[in-house]
């Protein structure tokens, strides 16, 4: 069955429900969005899969002026959404979180084979030679890219290069694709040597990476918030020392023994979330997972801070266009893609602080039980 022969989402759904015997009936249309969908987000479309949305907040940011902001969160995870409201609120009653940003860019790694060891080094020669001519060539192929950097290590018999792009507001891993295939087509004219793969694996692209995690990738973004003691009482139910003890023991020995790339709680619960939500790509959740937790009591506060080195996200592009994602994104009325990534880093404090005082407190199950399985 090719479903390609069939032209619409209506005709195509029959068609598996006919050829695999199976009733369609629940799987939604997206009946005004359908041209459009089948021809920029899906391809083989029969419908659409359905995924509850929630929102928390109000969240206060202290970025400049103060501003409150509400979060929306697509998930099927029970307790999720009520989890980071209550940290929407902790973080809220104790002032506002202070957010910061570096926006890195897009890299797409292509790995060349050399012939020795001299030709290695002839080719990572002539990337910093050429870095200019080769910015040219990039920038040619879309006028909202622009070639920042360029990084190399060879071994062996193999060169891997990474450039680096500001894509602008989008998130922008199309345009550094094709920008970077014209790039490798002008060191291949120029140098002689043969490009293995476009995307080498030192992009590093939808991986978990200690590379990202040390370079950044995408928007680094950090946001911090001193918990007064009468929020960790009132709002927590918990307490400095132990939510403390609970983060030294969690997220920095526990990291440590089981050899983790993040040293964090849960970020990717809130990433994944805000990303479904506003349809960014779900495959760079797993970047967005990255990221170090840090806390300090102060007195009977807790100051806590989370950094995220690797945010891939955009305004536009991708399924940002499509009409809930739109909605969704237009809830929190960002201009660029750097606001909206540091509302992605304090929603995932957020998620950070409320995580960890239930763990503090021992109502993590309870809460579960509660909201997940509809239990008194």
């Amino acid at each position: 069955m090719n479903l390609r022969d069939f032209s619409s989402v209506e005709k195509r759904r029959k068609a598996v429900e006919k050829e695999f015997g199976v009733n369609l009936k629940n799987i939604g249309s997206f009946t005004l969005e359908e041209g459009a969908a089948s021809a920029h987000n899906c391809e083989n479309m029969i419908g659409a899969a359905q995924v509850p949305l929630g929102i928390a907040g109000p969240l206060r940011l202290r970025s400049g002026q103060a501003r409150d902001y509400y979060i929306p969160l697509a998930t099927t995870e029970g307790a999720l959404v009520a989890s980071v409201n209550r940290g929407c609120k902790a973080i809220t009653e104790s002032g506002g979180a202070m957010v910061d940003n570096y926006r890195v860019g897009a890299t797409r790694g292509p790995v060349f084979r050399v012939n020795s060891i001299a030709e290695s080094t002839l080719l990572a020669t002539f990337l910093v030679k050429h870095f200019k001519e080769l910015k040219s060539v990039a920038e040619k192929t879309s006028h909202h890219l622009t070639l920042k950097k360029i990084m190399t290590r060879g071994v062996g018999k193999y060169r891997f290069v990474r450039f680096v792009f500001d894509t602008q507001d989008a998130m922008g891993m199309n345009m550094a694709t094709i920008a970077t295939d014209a790039i490798v087509t002008a060191i291949k004219e120029k140098v002689g040597v043969r490009c293995v793969a476009l995307a080498g694996n030192y992009d590093v692209d939808k991986k978990p990476s200690f590379l990202n995690l040390i370079e950044g990738r995408g928007i680094k973004v950090w946001a911090e918030v001193t918990l007064l003691s009468k929020v960790l009482r009132n709002v927590l139910k918990t307490d400095a020392k132990k939510m403390y003890e609970t983060w030294l023991a969690k997220c920095m020995i526990g990291s440590a023994m089981s050899g983790s790339m993040g040293y964090n709680g849960h970020y990717a619960n809130i990433v994944a979330a805000l990303f479904l939500a506003t349809g960014q790509d779900l495959g760079h959740v797993v970047e967005g997972s990255l990221g170090i937790t840090s806390a300090e009591i102060q007195g009977e506060d807790l100051y806590i801070s989370v950094y995220l080195p690797d945010l891939m996200v955009g305004i536009v592009g991708g399924g940002t266009g499509l009409a809930t994602q739109k909605e969704a994104m237009s809830l929190l009325g960002v201009k660029n893609s750097q606001a909206f990534a540091e509302i992605v880093g304090s929603a995932v404090l957020a998620g950070e602080i409320s995580l960890l005082a239930s763990l503090s407190e021992g109502t993590l199950a309870q809460a579960h039980k509660q909201l997940a399985r509809g239990g008194k």
